[in-house]
Parts: structure tokens; sequence; C-alpha cells
């Protein structure tokens, strides 16, 4: 009997069938995704995973250096992948071996710049990525996502004539205006005055979420990860460190890089005791990160957050202070540890922020509220924690 000869692998199948995948596995995705900008150079991105879901707006964070942008470039077209896959809305468009160009990927850009043309007004501008419509289509939709963006009152002027942040406006119009897949945002709040970032996170959520779109942002800036997001990408060396919602993240950093990058942040030694950590700026109740398990009496780097402690000054009355009954102050001596000292403070009004320094020289961050907080420089104090507040230990040589 003769058997049916084996048909040949081609390569080119397989792309074909991954370009035409279904969707269902996230309107962008990139699955060990890794390129270079030489090949004499290590890799900016190396192992970079992501999923982002449809409708979704996921911030990629960081500091500079860590490869955002370079994601977002890789996404849209702009650098090749030399391993792993990149799919949008289920179709690979990037691999070793095929290469989508930008203007096949259906995706809308915000550049920091804006990349407005100067030469045509803000509803030309708009117009400008809409294709295969009638004339009429296209000025509906325009006015359509002007009206949107609250800018319908500028259709007819020149770019030139708006302030920062109505050009932000018009750039976004402008992105989320054709059929696209995503919008993909670099930094777009980097050119603004502080007070206008403000007020254009939520805009800027507001907008992309009503229009139904998918997005990316690219920040360093938490606040502006943390307000304008569904999730939020912490980056490291290349790759995702840490994936998840603003508060998800912030709760349970899984290592001291995302803690630092999320918030301020501090490490201390202590040693490590059925739930407690023993530092030298006393005795606090402890978590450990990530499912980590410490053997009582296991050295770990404490992290020690401004915001959930507090400072009380270390009297030598045994007296009561803002609740607090406060420890006599005694000598040093075998079992006595030498109390902390204010080190520096600065004032914010409604908070004042401690520098706190420890006798072995370590200082640290305290953030108390200003009414409850008379402590000039110099002043000893005891720290304690937040009321249900825990402070998560670390292995000592994680970073």
């Amino acid at each position: 009997m003769r058997l049916p000869r084996r048909q040949k692998f081609d390569e080119r199948d397989l792309i074909r069938a991954s370009m035409n995948r279904p969707s269902g596995i996230g309107a962008i995705q990139l699955e060990q995704v890794q390129t270079r900008y030489h090949p004499d150079e290590p890799p900016v991105l190396n192992g970079f995973d992501l999923q982002v879901e449809d409708g979704e707006i996921v911030c990629l964070l960081g500091p500079s250096g860590v490869g955002k942008t370079t994601a977002l470039r890789v996404i849209a077209g702009f650098e090749r992948v030399i391993n792993g896959y990149v799919r949008l809305g289920g179709r690979l468009v990037g691999s070793p071996f095929i290469h989508v160009p930008p203007h096949e990927r259906a995706l809308g850009l915000v550049f920091q710049s804006y990349a407005l043309f100067p030469h045509l007004t803000v509803a030309q501008n708009v117009q400008f990525g809409i294709r295969d419509a009638s004339d009429e289509a296209k000025r509906t939709r325009t006015f359509e996502i002007l009206e949107m963006c609250g800018i319908s009152e500028y259709a007819d002027r020149g770019v030139h004539e708006l302030s920062g942040g109505q050009q932000q406006r018009v750039a976004l119009a402008r992105a989320i205006a054709p059929d696209s897949v995503a919008v993909l945002l670099d930094e777009p709040f980097s050119n603004l005055d502080p007070s206008l970032v403000v007020q254009l996170r939520h805009q800027v959520r507001e907008i992309i979420h009503e229009a139904g779109k998918t997005a990316i942002l690219v920040t360093h800036d938490r606040e502006t990860a943390f307000l304008t997001s569904d999730r939020v990408a912490v980056m490291r060396s290349g790759r995702v460190a840490q994936i998840g919602t603003a508060e998800e993240v912030y709760a349970s950093p899984v290592s001291p890089h995302v803690a630092r990058t999320i918030g301020s942040s501090s490490f201390i030694r202590g040693t490590y005791r059925s739930g407690r950590v023993f530092t030298e700026a006393g005795e606090f109740p402890a978590v450990a990160a990530n499912g980590y398990e410490f053997a009582d009496g296991e050295e770990v780097s404490a992290l020690m957050r401004a915001s959930e402690l507090r400072l009380r000054r270390h009297d030598t009355r045994g007296e009561e202070e803002d609740g607090w009954t406060l420890e006599p102050f005694a000598p040093c001596g075998a079992d006595c540890r030498c109390v902390a000292r204010v080190a520096s403070r600065e004032f914010h009004g409604e908070f004042t922020d401690f520098s706190v320094r420890l006798p072995s020289g370590d200082t640290f961050e305290v953030r108390n509220r200003t009414y409850a907080a008379v402590l000039p420089d110099g002043a000893p104090v005891t720290v304690t924690a937040v009321r249900g507040a825990k402070v998560i230990v670390y292995p000592v040589d994680m970073r």
C-alpha cells in the first residue's frame, strides 16, 4: 500500500495562517519581541511581552532608556523585529520574516511635537487621515471628532493660532479620526505647562474611551500613567517588569525597581521574623513581596514608603502627643537603638516631607500632615507605620 507523500513544510504557509488568525488575542499583542538599532549593540527590547485588549488604555511607564518609545516604534512599524511577533487585531505585522510598513498598519499616532501640518486648518489636519470615504462622509466624520475633542470652534483656524493644549487635542483628533486599530501616544504631555497637564489627562482618557479606541501611551510620569490608563506596564531593561491596574501595581510591586518607579520609596536593611521586620528605624508589620517566603531571622530589604509612615517626637518625658504615648529616651546600651533625627524638611502646605537620618547615616523619607508635624531639623523622632499599613520586604540582593 502506497502511503501519501508528506507535504513539505513551507514557512510562508505559517505566515499566511498567522496573518489570518482570528481576533480575541487582544487588539495589540507583542510576544518575546527583540529589536536593536545597530548589529553591534545590545537589544533595546529583549523578550518584550504585551497584550492590550480592545478598548483598553495601557501606559508604558519607566525612566529614560528602558525601551518605552522603542516599543511604540516597533508597534507602529518604524523599527523591525529581529525575534518575536507583533500582531494588530490578530494580524501578524512584525516578525523576523515579515514586516508590514507603517502606513498599512491602521494606527493613529500622536507625537511629542504633535507633527501637525502648519499650512492646513484644524479641520483639514483632522480630515487628512480619513481615507476611502466620500468628501461628505469625511466632513461629517471630521465635525464629529472635533465636537468630541471640544475643538469644533477652531475648525477653520490655522494650527499656529492655537495654544499647546489645543494643538495636542488636534493631534489626538487626527489620530482617532480614521478607522484605526489603535492609537499610539508618545509622551503627549511633555511639552505642556504642568497646570494644563492636569486638565488634559482626564480629557484624553475620556476622548479615547468615548471614541471606542484602544491606546498605548508612553510616559515617564507616574501620575500620568495612574490617571490616564486602565493598566500600567512598568518597564525595565527592554521588557515589562510588571503590568496591572495602578492600584494593583502600587499595592504589590514585584521588585524594588517597580516600587521606585511608581512612587517615592526608600529601602533599609532589616531582619524578618514572624510577619514583622526589625530595622534600625524600628519594628514594623511586614509582608513578603511577590509570594517570597522568608525564614525567621533572614536579612531583608524593607520598602519605606513616605506616605505610609508617621513621625512623632522621641521625648524624654513619657507624655502623650497627638494620641500617641511617647517612649522616654534612654541612653544607648546593649539592647537599645539610638533614635533617628530629622535631617531636613520640605513644606508643601497641606503636608511636610521629612528626610530622616538613622544613626548609621542611612536616610529615608516620611510625609506627615503639616498640622501634626511641628518637628524642627535635628529633632529626635520615632517612626511608626500608618494603621493597617505593612512594610513590603524583598530579598536583599533584589534590585
